[in-house]
Parts: structure tokens; sequence; C-alpha cells
């Protein structure tokens, strides 16, 4: 039996791997460091994985954004200028997609990852409170990022909220619930662009996405409450895991492993 073009195991297979992966995506980031790898265990072609788990992760991105926002983590000043930054570079990043070898992005992680992962495990906790530092070198930064890693997310993505929380905490120095919120937005922006961009090459699988989506709002809604809640004490531990997960995805990728 078929489901949107796909066996009922696949699509099945997907939701799942999206609840989980937005619980994880909400909490530290990086949810799409499990939600890809289960659309191209399903079957779904590199470009259609990708358009796709935009579509699902987007739509349940809402959940975690929206929560973060109602309870006053998010730093709007900052935020709107993000937002606008996200969805160009994401935009960018999806075009940049269907011309070139994504190959060589993963090389540079490969160099780049390690360093993250010497920042986290040398930092005992992400801070609780907003530290001080000129505005305007706040604002670069935040706004560099937005654009720079919306471009990313376009492109590739597994990864994201994780790079942008870190840089927000440990660079622009913001506290952890803040960042957290702030990256929401960043993200949810990136989501959008890209799936637009995905939507018009025609590289979305719109019934899967649609029902995908159920679930990874259902897993950003409990993950993020959980964040609000445990602050660093749980954002940290699951960065280190999603920062170990995607350099083995990657690694395995470049060697034709995965």
């Amino acid at each position: 039996m078929e489901l949107f073009g796909y066996p009922i195991w696949a699509v099945l297979l997907v939701c799942v791997g999206v609840f989980c992966a937005a619980f994880v995506d909400s909490i530290g980031g990086g949810g799409g460091i499990i939600s890809l790898p289960c659309y191209l265990l399903a079957g779904f072609p590199m470009h259609l994985a990708l358009g796709t788990n935009k579509l699902s992760s987007g739509i349940g991105t809402t959940a975690s954004t929206v929560r973060y926002a109602i309870n006053g983590c998010a730093d709007w000043k900052l935020g709107i200028p993000s937002i606008a930054l996200a969805l160009v570079g994401a935009h960018l990043g999806t075009r940049l997609q269907l011309l070139v070898n994504e190959r060589y992005l993963k090389l540079i992680l490969v160099f780049v990852l390690p360093v993250i992962a010497v920042i986290m495990l040398k930092k005992k906790d992400l801070p609780e409170k907003r530290l001080p530092m000129n505005e305007g070198l706040r604002k670069a930064i935040v706004w560099g990022a937005a654009l720079l890693i919306g471009i990313y997310d376009g492109f590739y993505g597994p990864g994201t909220g994780t790079f942008l929380l870190l840089i927000f905490c440990y660079f622009a120095k913001l506290d952890v619930r803040t960042a957290s919120g702030n990256v929401k937005l960043v993200n949810f922006s990136s989501n959008i662009g890209a799936l637009i961009t995905s939507l018009m090459a025609g590289k979305v699988v719109i019934g899967v996405g649609l029902l995908a989506a159920v679930f990874s709002t259902a897993g950003h809604y409990l993950g993020s409450g959980m964040a609000l809640k445990n602050g660093s004490k749980i954002v940290r531990p699951v960065i280190i895991v999603v920062l170990v997960l995607l350099a083995g995805k990657v690694l395995l990728e470049l060697f034709g492993i995965a």
C-alpha cells in the first residue's frame, strides 16, 4: 500500500523521525541531522528530501517559535532584521543547492565541527544571563549570522540551529533563553525562504510534508517546553550530542558510506 506515492512504512518512518528531530531541534538545534536521513531512508531523492524536509520543519518550527516568543524569550530589535536576512540567505542557499555539489560545504564542516566541540566542552554552561557588550557589535554578529547561516540552511541545513545558538550565546553574549528564542525566529525564516524556493523548483512532496508537519509541530511544542524549564542544563548536552552526530554524518557521507 502507498500513501502520497510512497510505501506506508516509508511515510511512517518519516513521521517518527521528524517528531524526534523536532524535539531535539527545539532544544538545541540540529534536528535536520535526524529528519533528513529519515527522508533518504524512506527512498526520497536528495533534492526532494531537502525540500520536503523544509516543509515539515518549517511548519513545525512555528510551534516552538511562538512558544518562545509568548514567554518573552526573543529580542525583537535583533530579531526582526534577522528574519529578513535569513529569508534572503535561505533563498540564495537553496538556489545554490540546485547548482553546486554539496561536497564542498561538507569538507568545510569537517574542520569547523571540532572547533565548535572544543568550545562546548570548555564552557561549563551556556550563559543564563545576558552579558554587556557594544550593541552595534552585537547587532552585527546576530545579523551577520542570520544571513550566513541562512545561506547554509538553504544549501544543506543540518546543524543550523546549533550553530546559531553557539554564535548568539558565545559571540553575541545573549542568555540561553533569549538566544534560543532568536534562533527560532531565524530558523523559521530560513526554513520558509528555502521552502518557497524548493516549491518553485518542484522539489517538495507536499502530501508527505504536510503529514510530517503535524508530528514536527508536536515535537517542537514538547521540546521547547523542556528547554524553557531547564535552560542550559538540557540545552548543552543536546548540543554536544548533535555535534557528534553531525560530524559522524558528514564524515560518512564524504567517504561514501551514508
